[in-house]
């Protein structure tokens, strides 16, 4: 394909990344006058980064990525900004030494602890952790400090420019506000001089030029700067600010965030300018179906997805639907898995529109040159799940390549590095989620009798008999009569959870030819001698 027919595909693509792209055309429709076009993602280092933090970087990533293609490589930038000059007003119950916090509440989180006692505060071992995440993915980004940002005076402009326009800005937010919020509001939040501390307290604008307020601390009425590290603005003022300030052009937000999208578009335009684009997009939720929290720590962290999963599944499963909420914990992993690997393998043979609805198509580009496209694992991860779970919580990894001998040529690591990336995931899962629950129960008559026939059926094969012709062994047993299934389905559960201890499991030719034959027939005589 050429650069010219993939740019004609994009302009109507039904992709979700696409559409955010054409939205920068529109904005834009001449380009920017030679300046890239800037895309940012906001991070609240008030707690560790979770999978929510993470996505709107990549799924940010991938609307840049379209624009690229759009415009046949457009100048961009994207900005990774952490609003670490917030002050800190819970104490996340996920971290080690809580009354180390508990002791600088208020403060700004770049000005206080780090309770793990790596960094030189809790803001900067945060920001660290996502950093190091993104670097991994390999994105391309720029990372920008609010805290560095502000205590060096590079706000200091923009923090006039709100003192200038500080009526017109209260006549935005008031109406938005409690009655009894609005005696307290103010756009700007003075840090105490004396304590610390960004104070919630009304302020009184002394000299706009100077960046002088006035406000009550700790009972005395002081006047005092907010330039160079002295103040804080309150958030939705604060996202209009660095919206001018660094002139934005496309933000995406969560759904709780709509409202603010909204007032800070008025207050950017008071100052100056204008409301980027953006998507807004919906929340994820724990698999109890509440809203993941930072702070709460009920949400899926990046390190758990990637010890029980792959970087691959955790884009593809991020970049999916991203206006419909969806649950996010570790039971979706072992799906996401495997949907990767099968849009992966579809993606050369599809139709060039069908190649830009594909997610794998948006995501090697997001991480990579694009490569890969047509690969597929010779084993899936469900196959691996059963696998490990045969052989136990202490399986090994030695113990899984010496089955897949009998599956796959030239069984080792290194001639499969993403299937062996794919065994440490699985042994993982297994070990923590999976063998614990695990429960083979006694099969009951019809089932014992099928399984005597299967086992029959296994004694006549050998170990090198094609997976799919066990499979019509165990298929064709299913359909006899004599074994009175009423379903096919009913004789694949049996399977399941007399030979594997679950509810849910391969296409047993699969399994059978993955495990061996003689271990087949070994899982099937354990069974049939729990009826005794």
């Amino acid at each position: 394909m050429t650069d010219t027919e993939l740019q004609a595909a994009a302009r109507t693509s039904k992709a979700w990344p696409f559409e955010e792209a054409r939205k920068l055309l529109k904005r834009y429709p001449d380009g920017k006058d030679g300046a890239p076009i800037l895309f940012e993602t906001g991070y609240g280092p008030s707690g560790l980064p979770h999978i929510g933090t993470f996505q709107e970087v990549l799924r940010t990533t991938l609307v840049r990525n379209a624009y690229h293609v759009l415009t046949g490589g457009a100048p961009t930038r994207l900005v990774a900004f952490s609003d670490d000059m917030d002050g800190l007003r819970k104490v996340p119950d996920n971290i080690p030494n809580p009354q180390m916090l508990a002791a600088h509440m208020g403060k700004p989180l770049s000005r206080i602890p780090d309770p793990f006692g790596k960094f030189e505060s809790f803001a900067h071992h945060n920001n660290a952790m996502l950093c190091a995440f993104l670097d991994r993915f390999g994105f391309d980004y720029e990372f920008v400090s609010a805290s560095e940002r502000y205590n060096s005076g590079a706000l200091d402009d923009a923090l006039r420019n709100v003192l200038r326009n500080f009526d017109a800005i209260m006549d935005v937010m008031l109406p938005t506000l409690r009655e009894e919020r609005r005696k307290t509001y103010s756009p700007v939040l003075p840090v105490s001089p004396s304590s610390g501390q960004v104070l919630q307290v009304p302020v009184e604008v002394v000299d706009a030029e100077a960046g002088i307020v006035r406000f009550e601390d700790e009972g005395k009425l002081v006047e005092h700067t907010i330039l160079s590290g002295w103040s804080k603005l309150q958030w939705k003022v604060d996202f209009a600010m660095r919206w001018v300030a660094l002139g934005v052009d496309y933000e995406m937000s969560g759904k709780d965030h709509t409202d603010t999208v909204v007032q800070s578009g008025k207050i950017a335009k008071i100052l100056g300018g204008r409301r980027p684009e953006g998507m807004i997009y919906e929340l994820f939720l724990d698999e109890k179906g509440e809203k993941i929290s930072k702070s709460k720590g009920n949400g899926l962290t990046i390190d758990e997805w990637l010890t029980y999963g792959t970087e691959e599944s955790l884009g593809f499963y991020l970049f999916r639907e991203p206006k419909s909420a969806k649950q996010l914990h570790i039971g979706v992993i072992p799906r996401a898995v495997d949907e990767y690997w099968q849009f992966r393998g579809n993606l050369p043979d599809q139709a060039l529109d069908k190649q830009l609805g594909n997610p794998v198509w948006h995501l090697l580009r997001a991480t990579g040159d694009g490569s890969g496209a047509g690969d597929t694992l010779p084993v899936t991860f469900g196959l691996l799940l059963n696998l490990v779970g045969v052989l136990g919580a202490e399986a090994s990894a030695d113990q899984v390549w010496s089955y897949l001998g009998n599956y796959i040529a030239d069984a080792t690591p290194e001639a499969h590095p993403d299937l062996a990336r794919h065994v440490e995931a699985a042994l993982a899962y297994n070990r923590d989620f999976v063998a614990p629950t695990l429960n083979k129960r006694a099969p009951a008559e019809n089932e014992a009798e099928a399984l005597k026939a299967l086992d029959a059926e296994l004694a006549a094969a050998g170990e090198d008999t094609p997976a799919e012709d066990l499979q019509t062994s165990v298929y064709e047993i299913g359909k006899q009569d004599e074994f009175a299934f009423e379903n096919l389905r009913d004789w694949f559960r049996a399977l399941y959870e007399t030979l594997l201890g679950s509810s849910q499991g391969p296409r047993m030719g699969s399994f059978i030819a993955l495990y061996g034959v003689s271990n087949t027939r070994k899982l099937i005589a354990e069974a049939l001698a729990r009826r005794t």
